[in-house]
């Protein structure tokens, strides 16, 4: 007869790992891809820049106006209401002629200031006054006295010549597209886009639009993972190749491994990471490569697997399995896969901005795990908690605005400042 093992004889149990050491790991493999895009500055909005930019030029190139109004010099108008002679009219994408004493200029925002003027004075400070002889010089009487300088930009304010306007590893945004076209270039070189696989398993899953609601068999559930991941993956600016549900079988998840990893930089599921009978992507990995599946201390989104998959040709696929519960797959992705993949781009600045705010709820029991909590901000300048936070309830996550990042062990009560990521940079 088999004699039960002894609780002290039971293999012990692995310990959970930080988040932030599962993220230091992580990011330790995400070595950026070869090779580079010659991409349209128009069209690189989101990419991660290859090269340092340096400027060719001055921004602005010359002096110019900040102001519609009038260019002069200072000397000539010790008092309000001098009155100047306008012998010249110069607007923008024009250059005017030198200026001399007792004169002014009509100038438009953005002209070049004419040489001898060192002010503009803007025309709601003038009056223009016209004489009988309409063949005469108009004039315009300055009331107010002007200071050497005013509403002139100066050349090179913005962008000095030879200066490193973008720095290797910056993600792009609108400002930087438009810093790069105001020096002159139409294209830029950023990091690949990664090509990312991807697939759910679990025979459990349906596609919407396949069955109808209301002939959804017992069991059966629609697979939302798939479209929230697709999208996040999008927006990270990859390449991405749905492959649909795997079932629930080890030789058609090695089958999907194996294509996936010869066409692809990362392999991403959802799913079938944990340690039921059920879950075939660990040992299908296994059995082609390596894979480390950690217990991560972090709620949701406690199973987290990284490994790679061997290729037919040199080289390996990055494999990331992330758990199946909605929520905990989504907070996993933005807090792990999303740096990851930044990083695999070349990306240097990869963590969002943190903010603290005020707790406007109470948290009275605390939990072994780093919670990240979903909550939104309030007008009053406070966070709002959604009141179900199971990792299965991804309204959650559409309520919310972002994280409440909860050390373990601690409670929260009304008005403790707490830790805040918004959602507008984890889903950017």
């Amino acid at each position: 007869m088999t004699q039960p093992v002894s609780a002290s004889a039971q293999p012990s149990r692995p310990g959970l790992m930080a988040l932030d050491d599962a993220l230091s790991q992580l990011l330790a493999h995400a070595q950026p891809l070869d090779g580079e895009d010659c991409v349209a500055t128009f069209d690189a909005d989101g990419r991660v820049l290859a090269h340092d930019i340096v400027s060719a030029l001055q921004v602005p190139p010359q002096d110019n106006s900040s102001m519609d109004g009038y260019a002069l010099r200072c000397a000539d108008v010790s008092t309000a209401g001098a009155r100047l002679r306008v012998t010249q009219r110069i607007a923008a994408g024009h250059t005017g002629v030198p200026l001399h004493s007792g004169e002014a200029a009509r100038i438009f925002t953005g002209a070049p200031i004419p040489v001898g003027a060192d002010a503009v004075v803007m025309q709601e400070d003038t009056l223009v006054l016209t004489g009988a002889d309409p063949q005469a010089l108009p004039e315009v009487q300055v009331q107010a006295v002007p200071q050497p300088g005013q509403w002139i930009r100066r050349s090179g304010e913005d962008v000095t010549r030879g200066a490193i306007v973008l720095h290797r590893g910056e993600r792009l945004h609108p400002a930087s597209l438009g810093l790069a076209a105001s020096i002159g270039l139409a294209h830029l070189r950023v990091g690949r886009k990664p090509r990312v696989a991807l697939f759910s398993t679990g025979d459990e899953l349906v596609m919407p639009g396949d069955v109808a609601p209301e002939a959804m068999p017992a069991g059966a559930i629609y697979n939302s993972n798939r479209f929230f991941l697709r999208a996040l993956l999008h927006r990270l600016g990859c390449e991405v190749s749905d492959l649909g549900i795997v079932p629930d079988r080890r030789d058609t998840t090695i089958a999907a491994l194996k294509s996936a990893a010869d066409q692809h930089d990362l392999i991403v599921t959802s799913g079938g990471v944990s340690v039921g009978e059920e879950d075939h992507v660990k040992p299908a990995v296994q059995s082609l490569g390596a894979l480390n599946l950690w217990q991560i201390g972090m709620k949701p989104g406690k199973p987290f697997a990284y490994g790679w998959v061997e290729r037919d040709v040199p080289g390996r696929a990055h494999f990331i399995g992330l758990p199946g519960n909605p929520v905990s797959s989504f907070v996993t992705f933005v807090l792990l896969v999303r740096p990851f993949i930044l990083r695999l781009q070349g990306a240097l600045q990869i963590q969002p901005a943190r903010i603290t705010l005020p707790a406007h709820f109470d948290v009275t029991k605390a939990d072994r795990r780093r919670e990240f909590l979903r909550v939104r901000r309030n007008d009053q300048g406070g966070l709002d908690l959604f009141p179900n936070q199971s990792s299965g309830v991804l309204t959650s996550a559409v309520w919310g605005d972002g994280l409440l990042d909860n050390p373990a062990g601690r409670v929260i009560h009304k008005g403790d400042l707490v830790s805040y990521l918004s959602f507008a940079d984890l889903l950017s």
